[in-house]
């Protein structure tokens, strides 16, 4: 049986400004999910109404057809990485490590570089040092999905390949739905794509389709 994540009927409007209309989005195990759209279209509060952390006027949130309104209350079913810092800058490497039941030799062996860290407070590490790390714990976290809000920003080019490198090895056992402004990641990481413009989620099968909904100007064939 496929473990599958779904959210249909996502309804949000402000102050009468329709944000999201009957969404459906879904995500499995073994797949990585991008969603792409404009700046200020909606993709973080939907991650956030997913997550059941942001209030909605409707929604239906399904993990194998059971539902969880609240699923951020099951972080062994369901994770969440925001865009912002959200571990303490005063937790040590090996705090946080150990929060996320991950062994300091898992990280040293994939990235050496931290060995020499483990003592060290995130608040000292540098911006990209301290969103890898993060990224990184979300990424190996024991879950069955995982929801990427922005998971590449501040990271050099570099670190970004290496992340990406853990996300495919990851998503033999999880499901990944994952957005970012930088969409040649996406498009290099993702299984399956959604567009997020004017409120509804646009299933994306290839670049083409990108180009007619206006995310992409026209590729010029030579």
């Amino acid at each position: 049986m496929k473990n599958v994540l779904a959210a249909d009927g996502i309804q949000l409007s402000f102050n009468g400004r329709r944000i999201l209309s009957d969404i459906y989005i879904q995500c499995e195990v073994g797949q990585v999910t991008g969603l792409l759209g404009r700046n200020g279209c909606g993709k973080s509060c939907l991650l956030n109404i997913v997550y059941g952390s942001f209030p909605c006027q409707d929604k239906s949130v399904r993990i194998n057809h059971t539902s969880f309104p609240a699923a951020f209350q099951r972080p062994d079913l369901l994770r969440y990485l925001p865009q912002h810092n959200f571990i303490p800058k005063q937790f040590t490497l090996k705090r946080v490590l150990a929060d996320f039941g991950i062994a300091p030799s898992a990280l040293e062996e994939e990235f050496p570089e931290y060995a020499r860290l483990q003592n060290t407070a995130l608040g000292n590490l540098s911006s990209g040092q301290r969103r890898f790390v993060e990224v990184y714990c979300i990424l190996k976290s024991e879950t069955r999905f995982v929801l990427l809000d922005e998971p590449f920003s501040f990271l050099a080019p570099i670190q970004v390949e290496r992340l990406k490198k853990v996300l495919n090895a990851e998503k033999q056992h999880k499901g990944f739905l994952i957005t970012d402004h930088m969409y040649p990641h996406i498009l290099d990481v993702a299984d399956q794509l959604y567009l997020l413009k004017n409120g509804k989620a646009h299933a994306v099968t290839q670049q083409s389709d990108l180009e007619f909904l206006g995310y992409l100007r026209p590729a010029h064939h030579q």
